[in-house]
């Protein structure tokens, strides 16, 4: 028992930070499901469901991101955590996996903040959803929209034909458009918002300007007062060699960042496929960084 628990342990830990979220949202669904049989009544995880009214959302202000984690329907969930783990592996071995979490968070804020600013707005004219939002489709169509927009001549591999990305991305957005007028109005309103986060953040990279830093420093700041602190020890360092001002660690850091930034903008301009064998293993380690 001790070592299949240590098998599991190890197993865990070597889970990228995305196939923790998928795992999350599975034990998430396994709970409401149980709950809802044994209550034998729906919405049983109501307090993380994003209201539809903003008076309502203003007592769980929380929502707007536990919202995300929530499923009640076995295919809503097997969709979107199986299109969540194929496009998080390509999105983390061309970026870094904090930049590719800004995506999918933004993603899910926005679409959130879609859903209760259009029903508050427009409620009795165009809108007529009153369900609450559940679901990490705004996530998820933040990346892939991201990718779309940021490489739109890479080539994805569907069934047994490539199609490129911005294809794809333009697709999503019409069935999303188109879904405004069926019963799920709300969830296809999460999914523009969502969408429209991914091509802005597309959009601002590709000049220089990374709009996720600000939530990053955020998350980082939230994180690191549930970390538990060591004991304090007095380490001596030896002092580092500037580089031009920087010591060698920062210079390296900012070597591999342009290096990463100029292959980048070469698979937006000619596709992934323009890439050399070094390049493309270049970015695959850099992803696993």
């Amino acid at each position: 028992m001790t070592t299949l628990t240590q098998d599991i342990q190890d197993k865990l830990k070597r889970l990228n930070a995305f196939e923790k979220i998928i795992g999350v949202n599975v034990v998430i669904y396994i709970i409401g499901f149980i709950l809802t049989k044994v209550k034998n009544t729906t919405n049983v995880l109501h307090w993380f469901e994003l209201p539809v009214s903003l008076n309502d959302f203003i007592y769980q202000p929380w929502s707007i991101f536990t919202y995300g984690f929530v499923h009640y329907g076995f295919w809503h969930i097997a969709l979107n955590m199986l299109i969540l783990y194929f496009i998080s592996n390509m999105l983390v071995n061309l970026f870094s996996v904090k930049l590719s979490l800004n995506i999918y968070f933004l993603g899910i804020l926005f679409g959130g903040l879609a859903f209760v600013l259009i029903h508050t707005l427009f409620s009795g004219s165009l809108v007529n959803y009153t369900l609450p939002l559940v679901g990490a489709s705004a996530g998820v169509r933040a990346l892939i929209i991201f990718l779309s927009a940021y490489m739109p001549n890479k080539e994805a591999r569907l069934v047994t034909i490539n199609i490129k990305l911005w294809y794809i991305g333009v697709a999503m957005v019409v069935i999303d458009i188109l879904g405004l007028f069926t019963i799920n109005q709300g969830g296809y309103v999460a999914h523009l918002g969502g969408s429209l986060l991914g091509y802005l953040y597309a959009q601002q990279l590709t000049k220089g300007n990374d709009i996720g830093k600000g939530f990053e420093r955020i998350m980082d700041s939230i994180a690191s007062m549930f970390k538990r602190k060591s004991p304090l020890k007095t380490v001596h360092k030896s002092k580092k060699k500037p580089f031009a001002g920087h010591n060698k660690d920062d210079f390296n850091e900012f070597t591999k960042q342009k290096r990463i930034d100029l292959i980048l903008d070469k698979i937006s301009k000619s596709g992934y496929e323009s890439l050399t064998k070094e390049e493309k293993a270049f970015l695959f380690k850099s992803g696993k960084d």
